[in-house]
């Protein structure tokens, strides 16, 4: 069994949540999801970063207290995990948790022969929270001049040390454009970091730097420094040797936008406190609406709980993992939403489960045990009734017969449709240990597109009415239904839950059909 712990970044809840937080909530679910059914031990944490100026200002703007707003849209970020339908273990707010103040003074102090003081004068963003040499292609707001005394971080002892990490794979970087984006930037030099604001400047919001009241933790130190604060890193709690110093893999979802902190900050603050590295960092790309991409401070904004509510949770996730590209921006709609539901969970996966149930009942497929006559074509029943929940190859249909008895010869070949249904399992490990979301559905995809062309082949219904047995043609696609719901459930656990249900037998026969996915009108 593999040790997983799993992190997606924590964002700023300077206003409420939009769907470009969405995705990546919705693609760590995926993997959690997706290694616990394989046996794993997974931990998957969220939050919400609280301490940043972005929310002071934020508040300000509204003319409410600081703390009410970042209560008010921090509940807002963690009721997500209804309307997306997330399965996180922990959530944990940077600003009224209390492990994670501990967790980060720890740190600092574990630090403390990589700090010292200096001046810093030089222009700052707000967006993104950091220092840049003149503007900023993240936020179009010019930067703000400041200088002032900071606490420093001696970024530039480690640009080889990080570098070696990631060139050896004990860091590995996804995709490998984005691995040579940060090596490209090691290679340019680093200066030491600024890991301080002023008390001040900060509005005297955030965690005050141990021993230094006049100054507070920059909020990126504060930020990264939950992924071992939400373990008791601060009190030395089990937890933290559990999934952390003695986990096998320690995984960061991010977007693009924060890579170099994740990639490059993160690493080296880690290595100067002795502490061991991520084992993987998965970058996405941005969500984009006309062009412009989905942020809190630009104002362009999607509700990913508008649309679950007018469209149902897994629309919402199945888009999000069927249409975003592993590299490249993706462009949303709603009308693209909508297509994308009716054409493969109504119209596809919906439609292939009905035609197959309903002909399975129609023609008496029973399992031992059934009340009633057995099967009217095929003579016989099969040696039992499948395990809803199994994933793979080797269930009712794939392999044997089942319980209609054999395939009729010449009438259509079940080989392919087989195949897809063995290799499923493998290629969506594979895909999502690339963290290509898109290629691992495509894995489960292939299930409905050669079920449905090997129904269009045998025609069932035709044979039936020429006195041709059909139980064993049914069997196999049966079958097939339920590891394309076994393998769906990671995706779209609710739509997968329904197929389970409808290829399940009740007393030895199948439940009465039932829509399993309805169509959306815009």
């Amino acid at each position: 069994m593999t040790t997983i712990f799993l992190t997606t970044t924590i964002p700023y809840v300077n206003a409420a949540p939009h769907l470009g937080f969405a995705l990546e909530a919705v693609q760590a679910d995926v993997l959690a999801r997706h290694h616990r059914r394989r046996g794993d031990d997974v931990r998957l944490l969220t939050g919400t970063d609280d301490n940043s100026l972005k929310n002071v200002l934020a508040a300000e703007a509204s003319g409410v207290p600081v703390r009410q707003l970042v209560d008010r849209n921090a509940a807002a970020f963690e009721a997500l995990r209804t309307p997306l339908d997330l399965s996180f273990d922990d959530f944990l707010r940077t600003s009224a948790d209390p492990r994670h103040p501990a967790g980060v003074e720890r740190l600092w102090r574990d630090c403390a022969h990589d700090l010292y003081r200096s001046r810093y004068e030089g222009l700052y963003c707000v967006g993104c929270e950091h220092y840049v040499v003149d503007s900023c292609p993240e936020h179009p707001d010019p930067p703000q001049l400041i200088a002032e005394d900071n606490w420093f971080f001696r970024l530039s002892r480690y640009a080889d040390p990080v570098r070696d990490a990631i060139t050896s794979g004990r860091l590995r970087i996804e995709p490998a454009a984005r691995r040579n984006e940060v090596l490209a930037f090691l290679d340019g030099g680093l200066r030491d970091l600024s890991v301080s604001r002023s008390t001040d400047r900060a509005r005297g919001w955030g965690i005050p730097v141990p021993g230094d009241p006049d100054q507070v933790v920059y909020v990126w130190w504060d930020a990264l420094g939950n992924y071992v604060s939400s373990l008791d890193y601060g009190t030395g709690g089990a937890a933290y040797e559990r999934w952390w110093a003695g986990a096998d893999r320690r995984v960061h979802l991010v977007g693009k936008g924060v890579l170099r902190f994740h990639a490059v900050y993160w690493p080296a603050l880690l290595l100067s406190a002795g502490l061991p590295l991520p084992t993987e960092i998965l970058v996405h790309d941005y969500l984009t609406v006309d062009g412009h991409k989905i942020s809190k401070s630009s104002g362009v904004g999607v509700d990913p709980v508008a649309l679950a509510s007018r469209y149902g949770t897994d629309a919402v996730r199945w888009w999000l993992l069927r249409e975003v590209p592993r590299v490249g921006d993706a462009d949303f709609t709603e009308a693209r939403l909508i297509a994308r539901a009716n054409g493969d969970l109504a119209g596809g996966v919906g439609n292939l489960v009905h035609r197959v149930t309903t002909l399975a009942r129609r023609h008496g497929l029973t399992w031992p045990g059934a009340a009633g006559p057995g099967p009217s074509d095929a003579g016989g029943v099969g040696a039992g009734a499948p395990d809803p929940g199994a994933s793979g190859a080797g269930g009712l249909g794939v392999g044997a017969a089942g319980p209609g008895g054999s395939v009729p010869d010449g009438v259509g070949d079940p080989a392919a449709l087989l195949r897809a249904c063995r290799d499923a399992p493998g290629l969506v490990d594979a895909a999502l240990g690339l963290a290509d979301f898109r290629r691992a559905v495509g894995a489960v995809w292939t299930i409905v597109e050669e079920a449905n062309r090997y129904l269009e082949q045998t025609r069932p219904w035709e044979l039936a009415r020429a006195g041709v047995p059909v139980g064993g043609i049914l069997a196999v696609l049966l079958d097939a239904c339920r590891v394309l719901g076994a393998e769906l459930a990671p995706f779209v656990p609710a739509t997968a839950a329904r197929v389970l249900e409808s290829c399940a037998p009740v007393d030895g026969r199948l439940p009465a059909p039932r829509p399993v996915y309805p169509r959306l009108e815009p």
